[in-house]
């Protein structure tokens, strides 16, 4: 993984919130949110919560006095979140890294991630960490992506950006949030954290935009992506949303455009 891998700050946040959630991780928040709420769990952690997909889904899923702590790495999407959310006295917002929790041991019922274990740089210890805030009988609630071929407007747009830098195609996308879709490790990962009774469900959604436009700027400068186009030239931003953008609509339309997702959703008892 590349350092910049993880780095969500400057406009990434708000193009994030504004076109990645609906385009790709709404659904599937819908989905994590029904999972975590059919227990009626007491204590929630919600870690690399990103801007706040999850949490807006979960959070009139608990119940009244339940208590639901909100954390990600970067500070930015944090606030984002953080910002809009409404105001909600069961949620505490943390700044917090998920491989190093600043919890006490069986603190919580439901530990849940949204595609960021794949930003892990040790997905194990991240495990294990989620494994030791969570309560005996708990359950660690997660999802990761499928590999990029089954994630067609992630695949189309990696392929449109490597014609514009033939000799070093930025990767991110295939590398990072793809790049952790094989089932057998996932589980072995979980299994050597000490976690037990793992099920994983393979859940194929449709990703919709307005336009081929929204789905290239999305990708292209609403993630980590921009960063690798941008080191490579800064100049080609433009150039690169506008390639990515033809060949979308090249292949979908201009507008409005649906293609496949898949995720694995994964459940882990303790």
């Amino acid at each position: 993984m590349a350092d910049t891998d993880q780095l969500f700050a400057g406009s990434i946040p708000e193009l994030y919130d504004t076109l990645m959630v609906p385009l790709i991780f709404e659904a599937y928040a819908a989905h994590i949110a029904e999972v975590i709420a059919a227990t009626s769990p007491d204590a929630v952690l919600e870690t690399a919560a990103g801007s706040g997909v999850v949490t807006r889904a979960l959070a009139p899923r608990l119940g009244a006095h339940a208590r639901y702590v909100v954390t990600d790495l970067n500070q930015p999407m944090l606030d984002h979140a953080a910002a809009h959310q409404e105001p909600d006295a069961r949620i505490e917002w943390r700044q917090a890294d998920a491989l190093a929790l600043p919890f006490e041991d069986a603190s919580f019922d439901v530990v849940c991630c949204q595609f960021g274990a794949m930003f892990f740089p040790d997905r194990a210890a991240g495990y294990v960490e989620a494994r030791r805030v969570l309560k005996t009988g708990g359950r660690f609630v997660c999802s990761v992506w499928d590999r990029i071929e089954e994630n067609v407007f992630a695949d189309d747009v990696t392929a449109a950006v490597a014609e514009l830098f033939p000799d070093d195609p930025p990767r991110f996308l295939a590398r990072t949030p793809h790049g952790y879709h094989d089932v057998d490790l996932i589980r072995a990962d979980l299994r050597r954290a000490g976690f037990a009774g793992i099920e994983v469900e393979t859940r194929a959604e449709v990703s919709r935009a307005s336009s081929a436009r929204d789905v290239a700027t999305a990708f292209c400068q609403g993630t980590p992506l921009r960063n690798e186009i941008v080191a490579r030239n800064a100049g080609l931003l433009g150039r690169a949303t506008d390639h990515a953008t033809a060949a979308i609509a090249a292949r979908h339309g201009a507008g409005p455009v649906a293609a496949k997702m898949q995720a694995h959703v994964i459940v882990a008892t303790k």
